[in-house]
């Protein structure tokens, strides 16, 4: 075989059927390839003969060291934090960023990662994701290196795989934090803007609830859908359903919130009501996420910690992993219980 007649097919299929365009990034030496693999692709190629065709790489225009990262919302907690574990192992890989916001919506985030790939990115990062089973295969089709975070797939192929925080254990967790604390009377309040991640804690919720014999249905409050989903809806979601779980029919004397902006407007409610309501000594409050902003809460908020960081680091080296066709697993990951002083046993 001449050296004009060697593709990069060629040289794919004599490395074992790893794809094409892992051989294309590696013989362009990018570094979204491992170098082990980058030298032997290139070796492989030289005793090949194969030639590349500089005027055909100019027009490939490949972004062979830019990803892409989708997010719901710029002003998201959870995401700002997760995008610092992201480029933490990316930059040092001399890896670019290409951020796209999407709206909070499986079809909003699939149409965005097609317009990532129409762009030429190497893979993609999709950030709380909202893809469900029932959109998998039209994800397969477009075909591009991609990672799910905070979204659980059945098997699939080796260009897709997820990440995600075990939510219901979460959600037990926070629970049995209050039952041993000696509370019963124990309330969750969720927001239907984010129906699948709310979904998951509640059953959580109502699995340690039950376990435990105290569940009651009017405990359960998942607030209604508004125009966005948001921080700032759900500090207006803590503020306005304080009352729902304060009532004597309810009787609540703890409430896990379906995230920390939610508990957090469940304090600004107490505290602005007028006749507060002191937390912990007459109502304990749990949220989810550990933001920063957790910590600086009057009081401390006690919270879930989803170790977001670190799910962004583990989200990128499996995307690495998927770009230079290594095998991956999906991971689901366990959160923390982080006790602050917004929990104390009941009076």
């Amino acid at each position: 075989m001449g050296k004009h007649e060697v593709t990069l097919r060629d040289i794919a299929k004599a490395a074992g059927g790893i794809s094409y365009t892992t051989v294309s990034r590696a013989l362009r030496d990018s570094p979204l390839i491992s170098q082990e693999k980058r030298q032997a692709i290139q070796k492989l190629a030289a005793e090949l003969g194969y030639a590349p065709n500089a005027l055909a790489q100019g027009l490939r225009g490949v972004r062979s060291n830019t990803i892409g990262l989708v997010t719901p919302a710029l002003g998201d907690p959870f995401f700002a934090e997760l995008t610092v574990g992201i480029q933490e192992v990316a930059q040092p890989q001399g890896i670019s960023i290409l951020l796209a916001v999407s709206t909070n919506t499986a079809e909003g985030e699939l149409e965005i990662i097609e317009r990532l790939r129409r762009h030429r990115v190497a893979g993609i990062l999709t950030g709380a994701s909202r893809i469900t089973e029932q959109y998998k295969d039209r994800l397969l089709q477009i075909n591009i290196p991609t990672v799910l975070i905070n979204a659980q797939l059945k098997p699939h192929d080796r260009s897709l795989c997820w990440i995600a925080n075990n939510d219901p254990n979460g959600a037990e967790q926070a629970v049995n934090h209050l039952l041993e604390l000696g509370h019963t009377a124990i309330g969750y309040l969720g927001v239907k803007s984010r129906p699948k991640s709310s979904g998951q804690r509640l059953e959580g919720y109502q699995a340690a609830m039950i376990a435990a014999g105290v569940y009651r249905e009017n405990l359960v409050k998942i607030a209604e859908k508004t125009s966005e989903a948001s921080s700032k809806e759900d500090l207006g979601v803590g503020e306005a359903y304080l009352d729902y779980f304060l009532d004597r029919k309810v009787g609540a004397t703890a409430i896990v919130a379906y995230n920390d902006s939610v508990a957090l407007g469940l304090l600004h409610a107490c505290r602005n009501r007028k006749k507060k309501i002191q937390v912990p000594e007459e109502l304990s409050i749990v949220g989810y996420d550990d933001i920063v902003l957790a910590a600086y809460a009057a009081p401390p908020l006690t919270t879930i910690s989803q170790r977001k960081k670190l799910i962004g680091t583990l989200a990128m080296q499996m995307l690495l992993k998927l770009l230079n066709d290594e095998p991956v697993e999906d991971r689901l990951e366990l959160p923390d219980l982080v006790v602050r002083e917004s929990t104390a046993p009941p009076r």
